[in-house]
């Protein structure tokens, strides 16, 4: 959470932590992974460095069949926290 800039407060009801469920760990880890590949511009985030995906896949298993999902869902995640972060 902390990579992300979020607090235990940020989920609500003081949750401390959050299901991730075991079909969707690859791509959590990978965009966790990605956390310093973020491009900005005139200090606006614009979105993550995608040409550092194939590695950090690589690096962390994601087997060939599986990588555009694993794209896909990281793309989501990727939406989700510009658009969070811009409302901060």
């Amino acid at each position: 959470m902390a990579a992300l800039g979020l607090t235990p407060d940020d989920l609500g009801a003081g949750a401390s932590s959050f299901e991730v469920y075991p079909e969707n760990y690859p791509s959590v880890e990978v965009f966790n992974a990605m956390r310093t590949q973020w491009r900005a511009d005139m200090g606006s985030l614009i979105g993550l460095d995608y040409s550092a995906l194939p590695t950090v896949m690589r690096l962390y298993g994601v087997p060939s069949a599986k990588r555009r999902k694993v794209f896909d869902d990281v793309r989501v995640m990727e939406h989700a926290a510009i658009k969070w972060m811009r409302e901060q």
